[in-house]
């Protein structure tokens, strides 16, 4: 295996810690509708396991798909980057579908807890970009 770029390392780093601190306001956020709302919003340790594994699960997904764009880049065709990307794509999907399956299904989860973290790295992404805080274009 290549070793892994900087770039990637860098921006799964960035995406780490968008995901910790989206978790961080989620947890907040049940811990408050656990305060006013007891019997019908958990603050538990199921809670915390599933939203630091549905975490885990969401940062690995943006990994893997850096290390997919890396492989692409590093050369080969058109049609066979294309193949690898479909491949990666569906890997990912479905590794993102059995979390969601478990999440729900494990009685020792929070489906909500778990599943929520999946769409922190994609809501910080988009917003750090729309406050100007990331640069989509190259620099030049």
């Amino acid at each position: 295996m290549a070793e892994i770029q900087p770039a990637v390392k860098k921006e799964t780093v960035h995406v780490a810690g968008i995901t910790l601190a989206g978790s961080c306001v989620m947890f907040f956020c049940f811990w408050l509708l656990h305060r006013f709302y007891p019997a019908s919003v958990p603050f538990d340790m199921r809670v915390i396991v599933s939203g630091l594994l549905g975490s885990a699960v969401a940062v690995s997904n943006f990994f893997f798909m850096g290390l997919t764009v890396q492989k692409i880049v590093s050369g080969g065709s058109e049609d066979q980057a294309m193949k690898h990307m479909k491949a990666s794509y569906r890997f990912r999907t479905l590794t993102q579908l059995l979390w969601v399956v478990l999440a729900v299904a494990l009685p020792f989860l929070n489906g909500a807890a778990g599943i929520i973290p999946l769409f922190f790295p994609s809501f910080g992404i988009k917003l750090l970009g729309m406050l100007g805080m990331i640069n989509a274009k190259p620099n030049s």
